[in-house]
C-alpha cells in the first residue's frame, strides 16, 4: 500500500517528509494512544439539480440546529441541537474536544478585528500580521473532527467605513481553501444590507456561506438575500427576540423588553416561518444566546438564567427540534403590573411612596413556584455588537413584602429611571421572567414620605 509523504506541525515544530505509517506511530507516542484516534470529517456545501443548497458531513445530510455559546452542552443535546458557534478561537481545543465528546459540531469563529475598536485596514503590516496569526490556528484546528465550518469575522460591518476589511477576510478564506478542503468558509454580517452583499461578492469571493445575525428583521433575510445578489447558501447565525434597538421605548427612553413567554412565541414563529421555511437556501441556524449575559438588561438575550435555569424559548426549540420529548413544561408568564399599569405604559412613581406589583403566571404541571423580585437602576452601560457591559447594582431595602405573585415596595429615593425584575422558578430547571421600566419622580415640597429614609444618590458600577 502506498503512503504519501506529508508535512505537519507537532507541538510547534514542522515535521517534513514523513509517511503516514511513521506519522501514526509518532502521534501515538506523542498523545499516548493508538486506538480510536479521531479523523477529520469532511463537510461540504453543495447545490442539487433542482437548485437547492445542502450541507453534508461525512457524506450524509446535515441540518444545522445550532446555538451560539459553549455552555449547557448537555442541555443542547437534550433538546435536539447538534452544533455550537464560537466567535473566536479562545479555548478552542477544549471547546472542540468537549463538543466532539457530546456529538456536537462547531462553527469555529476567527475574530477578525473591527474598525470600531480601532483597527486600521489601511495598515498593511497589521493586516498581514492578523492573517499570519490566523494561518497558525487554521493549521492547528483544521482536522479536528468536531469542526463544521469557519466563521471568518463577526459583524465587522458594524459602524465601519473602510471596506478593505472584506479583502482581508477573503485572504483568510483563500488560505483556508488552500490548506483545508474539508470545511466551508463563511463570514457574518450585522443584519442584511444590499451594500454588504455586493461588497462580499466583489471583494470576498472565497466565502462559501453568507451568515446573518438578525432579530426583529429576520423576515427580511429570506425575502431579500436573493434579490441582493447572493445565490449561494446562507445561515442565520444569531437570532432570537426583538433587539433592544427594535422595540418601543418609554417616554424617558428606556427600551421595553419582551417577557420570556412573549419571546417564546417569537422564537417559535421565527424558527418555523423564516429559518425552516427556506429549505432551498437556508442550511441552518444558531440561536442566540445559549447562556446568560448582561446586554441592555440581564435577561434580554440569554436563554438561561444566571443560575442555569432554562427559559420557555428553550422548550420551544425542543418542541420543534425534537418533538414529543418535553416532559415538564416551563412556567408561562402572562403579564406584570406595577401600580395597576403594564410595562410600556407611563409608570411614574413618587420617591419613597409604597406601591404594589402583581405577576400573572401559571405552570401546566402545577409545580411549586418560587419567585424573586429585584429593583435596579436603568443601565447606563449600553454598548454595540455584544461588547461586554457592566450590570447596575440592585437596590437593597426597598421591599416591604414579597410573595410568589405579588410584592409591595418603596419607590427609590432618588429621581431617575429604574426597572422592576420578576423571575419565578419551578424547581425543575425552568424559569419565567419579565421586567417593567418605571420612573421615579421627586416628592413635592412639603410632602411627607411614607418612610423615614436617607438614601445616597444612585451609584452605577463602572
Amino acid at each position: 500500500m502506498y503512503f504519501a509523504a506529508h508535512s505537519f506541525l507537532l507541538n510547534g515544530y514542522m515535521i517534513k517528509n514523513i509517511n503516514l505509517n511513521c506519522l501514526f506511530i509518532l502521534l501515538a507516542l506523542f498523545f499516548g494512544f493508538t486506538d480510536g484516534m479521531a479523523q477529520v470529517i469532511p463537510v461540504k456545501v453543495m447545490q442539487d439539480e433542482a437548485g437547492a443548497w445542502h450541507i453534508t458531513r461525512g457524506g450524509k445530510p446535515y441540518d444545522v440546529r445550532g446555538a451560539g455559546g459553549n455552555v449547557q452542552l448537555d442541555k443542547l443535546v437534550e433538546v435536539g441541537g447538534n452544533s455550537i458557534r464560537t466567535w473566536s478561537t479562545d479555548n478552542a481545543q477544549e471547546i472542540l474536544d468537549e463538543a466532539y465528546s457530546k456529538g456536537l459540531t462547531v462553527m469555529l469563529g476567527l475574530w477578525v478585528q473591527h474598525e470600531r475598536h480601532g483597527f486600521d485596514y489601511n495598515d498593511e503590516k497589521k493586516v498581514a500580521a492578523q492573517l499570519e496569526g490566523f494561518k497558525k490556528v487554521i493549521l492547528q484546528y483544521k482536522d479536528h473532527p468536531a469542526l463544521l465550518m469557519w466563521g471568518i469575522g463577526n459583524e465587522v460591518d458594524l459602524f465601519y467605513s473602510n471596506t478593505r476589511v472584506w479583502a482581508a477576510i477573503n485572504d483568510i478564506a483563500k488560505f483556508i481553501h488552500e490548506v483545508d478542503p474539508n470545511h466551508p468558509t463563511s463570514t457574518v454580517t450585522a443584519g442584511l444590507d444590499e451594500k454588504e452583499v455586493k461588497l462580499i461578492l466583489r471583494d470576498a469571493p472565497e466565502i462559501d456561506v453568507y451568515c446573518v445575525n438578525t432579530y426583529g428583521d429576520i423576515a427580511g433575510v429570506r425575502k431579500s438575500i436573493r434579490s441582493f445578489g447572493w445565490k449561494g447558501p446562507y445561515m442565520i447565525t444569531e437570532w432570537g427576540p426583538n433587539g433592544h434597538w427594535e422595540v418601543a421605548k418609554t417616554k424617558w427612553g428606556a427600551p421595553v423588553e419582551q417577557s420570556s413567554s412573549e419571546k417564546a412565541k417569537s422564537y417559535r414563529e421565527r424558527l418555523a416561518s423564516e429559518i425552516q421555511a427556506d429549505k432551498d437556501f437556508c442550511i441552518g441556524s444558531y440561536v442566540f444566546l445559549w447562556g446568560h449575559k448582561q446586554e441592555t438588561t440581564s435577561t434580554w438575550y440569554g436563554l438561561f438564567s444566571a443560575e442555569g435555569n432554562a427559559s420557555e424559548a428553550v422548550e420551544v426549540l425542543q418542541d420543534i427540534w425534537k418533538p414529543g420529548t418535553v416532559k415538564n413544561r416551563t412556567p408561562v408568564l402572562d403579564s406584570l403590573c406595577v401600580d395597576g399599569k403594564k410595562k410600556g405604559e407611563y409608570i411614574a412613581l413618587t420617591a419613597d411612596e409604597i406601591y404594589e406589583a402583581s405577576a400573572f403566571v401559571k405552570d401546566a404541571d402545577n409545580d411549586l413556584l418560587k419567585s424573586s423580585w429585584v429593583i435596579v437602576p436603568e443601565s447606563r452601560d449600553i454598548k454595540s455588537g455584544g461588547d461586554a457591559e457592566s450590570a447596575p447594582t440592585p437596590i437593597a431595602g426597598l421591599f416591604k413584602k414579597k410573595t410568589t405573585n405579588s410584592a409591595k415596595f418603596f419607590a427609590p429615593s432618588t429621581e431617575g429611571a429604574y426597572r422592576l425584575f420578576f423571575e419565578t422558578v419551578d424547581g425543575n430547571g425552568h424559569y419565567a421572567y419579565t421586567n417593567v421600566p418605571f420612573y421615579v419622580m421627586p416628592r413635592k415640597e412639603g410632602q411627607a414620605p411614607k418612610r423615614a429614609v436617607s438614601f445616597k444618590p444612585i451609584e452605577f458600577q463602572p
